[in-house]
């Protein structure tokens, strides 16, 4: 099948960043991105490409070559998908909050939505393309109801999972390690398959194109995230016992990484892994477990959670019992909110919870970040429902200046590990400061010996007396 035109239903961090490159790579086709939310869509079309919904560097100058040529955004979602032969589905998955599986299976609600929308719109053949992270099966779900259609349409379902890590996503596209596409395995289904190969061969080497039964595609996508999430709890499950010991995490994690069995990924110790998939995946995976009555295994990775969780817990807990057990009126400045550097998504930011904690102990807390807006700051903190609108304003403010964020504070937490923090001129910042000034080293990423050489008290994540 010669694909013509794509439309993709959701705008987000995987969507709108995909579908830019999509159209880079491929010009003779029409790549449509809708999305109900007028406001984004208006992002994505804005001319001033530093207001793009999503920040990743690189991107702006990709829409930039590609809008308006044979890339667009648009809100009119019915009619991109009546032109489409090929729709990918992005849209937000997350994690049920009430019901059956509350807490930890995925809420598949939007995507039946569109599935829905997809049915009734349809009056011809089309690929449906799973774009959003689902759990095994799903693809039958989808397929049941576009099946009822009455339109006598016929689909195809392929799963692609994306596999981009934010702040790196536009790299990760244009140099995938891998692109997996799981479709059926019928005739159709084949050349359906073959069909999205021949979009990603434009730039990807075919050997990079792995090609499965579309329940693999689903499961894999699933169990990447869990096995990177399991290497960073693992590695701040040893953070704790090096504080205690003496040892450095940091050397224990080069020894290792040097090991070519285990290699030197995903070994840096932290205040905790945050982003919209490591959490929302492995709960899911721990749920799909459970529904299968594999108990044992479902344990397993629920601890990779629970090490994580606890990894954030202790951290706020040593800022309080290191500023002699109360925090209460003092200033604490946060450096950093996103959940990593180089993206201002803070879904599932250690740096919220943290706040969270020092909150409940009546700090007073400044933050900056160069990419998160106050808005987004206070929206994470609302949704946590800890405590009122008008409290959380009150205790905490948003800076758009470093040096004002951290004058008069009592302690400074490192929360993302941004590039600028290294550069800045701390002799200005430790002057500034209520002494003894405290260095909470969320991110290890700040020289210890020269910061404590201006007077600076420093703690760093896995690093012992």
């Amino acid at each position: 099948m010669n694909i013509k035109n794509i439309c993709c239903i959701g705008a987000g961090y995987v969507g709108g960043p995909t579908m830019a490159v999509i159209a880079q790579k491929c010009p003779h086709i029409k790549v449509t991105v809708v999305d109900i939310n007028e406001a984004r869509i208006a992002a994505w079309n804005a001319a001033d490409l530093s207001k793009l919904p999503v920040f990743e560097p690189g991107l702006d100058k990709i829409v930039e070559e590609a809008r308006g040529r044979n890339l667009f955004f648009s809100t009119e979602v019915d009619k991109a998908i009546d032109e489409a032969d090929m729709i990918f589905i992005s849209v937000n998955t997350p994690t049920k909050t009430y019901g059956k599986g509350k807490g930890m299976a995925a809420d598949l609600k939007y995507i039946e939505l569109c599935a829905r929308q997809i049915a009734r719109v349809a009056k011809q053949d089309k690929i449906i393309v799973e774009k959003s992270t689902l759990p095994v099966r799903t693809a039958s779900a989808i397929k049941s109801i576009l099946d009822q259609t009455g339109n006598h349409v016929q689909f195809q379902i392929l799963s692609n999972p994306e596999f981009l890590a934010e702040g790196t996503a536009v790299a990760d596209l244009l140099h995938p390690d891998r692109v997996l596409i799981g479709g059926d395995m019928s005739p159709e289904g084949e050349k359906a398959i073959q069909a999205l190969v021949a979009i990603y061969a434009h730039w990807v080497p075919k050997e990079n194109i792995l090609t499965t039964n579309v329940w693999s595609s689903e499961l894999s996508k699933l169990t990447a995230n869990a096995f990177l999430a399991q290497r960073v709890s693992s590695i701040n499950a040893m953070s704790e016992l090096c504080e205690k010991t003496g040892a450095d995490i940091d050397e224990v994690a080069k020894a290792i990484g040097m090991d070519s069995r285990i290699g030197p990924k995903f070994l840096k110790a932290s205040v905790g892994f945050g982003g919209s998939c490591f959490k929302k995946d492995i709960l899911n995976l721990v749920y799909i477990a459970k529904s299968y009555g594999l108990n044992a295994v479902a344990d397993y990775w629920e601890q990779v959670i629970l090490m994580n969780e606890h990894q954030k817990q202790r951290f706020s807990d040593n800022i309080v019992s290191t500023l002699y057990n109360t925090v209460s009126g003092k200033k604490i400045a946060f450096l950093g909110w996103a959940f990593k550097k180089d993206t201002n998504d803070t879904r599932e930011s250690a740096a919220i919870k943290v706040a969270d904690n020092l909150l409940s102990e009546q700090a007073e807390i400044t933050v900056f970040d160069p990419k998160v807006v106050a808005e987004r700051i206070y929206a994470d903190l609302e949704y946590l429902n800890t405590r009122s609108i008008a409290e959380n304003q009150k205790l905490l403010k948003v800076s758009n200046n470093p040096y004002e964020a951290c004058e008069n504070a009592h302690a400074i937490a490192v929360l993302t590990e941004w590039d600028e923090f290294k550069t800045y001129d701390w002799n200005r910042i430790y002057d500034r400061m209520q002494k003894p000034a405290f260095i909470f080293d969320g991110r290890g990423i700040l020289d210890k010996i020269s910061l404590e050489t201006i007077g600076f008290v420093y703690y760093k994540i896995g690093t012992g007396d």
